[in-house]
């Protein structure tokens, strides 16, 4: 599916990918305004976690938790979308996570 960017969308800095059974330390509640996410620390990284990819303190799946830096106009593939976050990619072939709310279907 493609999409077109609403609005910018500047990410948290890039991340390595983490191997599926990679230790996840909960640091916080549920996130108030994107639900099933959670904060985390991931190998020493601060970052969020869908919970759907956790499995009794582990994840149950490879997981790169890099966003995809875009500006209005650009137009994404969308690989998969996860609880009002999508995962894409543009035209060069980055890939990272955007919230779905910041794009238009195609």
């Amino acid at each position: 599916m493609q999409a077109r960017v609403i609005q910018d969308h500047s990410g948290e800095g890039q991340f390595p990918t983490f191997a599926k059974g990679a230790v996840v330390t909960l640091t916080g509640g549920e996130d108030d305004y994107f639900k099933h996410w959670f904060p985390c620390v991931i190998e020493g990284h601060k970052t969020y976690v869908p919970e759907s990819f956790l499995a009794d303190g582990l994840l149950a799946r490879d997981y790169n938790p890099t966003e995809l830096v875009q500006c209005v106009g650009d137009v994404i593939e969308v690989k998969e979308i996860v609880n009002a976050w999508l995962f894409a990619a543009n035209k060069s072939g980055q890939t990272g996570w955007i919230p779905s709310e910041t794009v238009i279907s195609l």
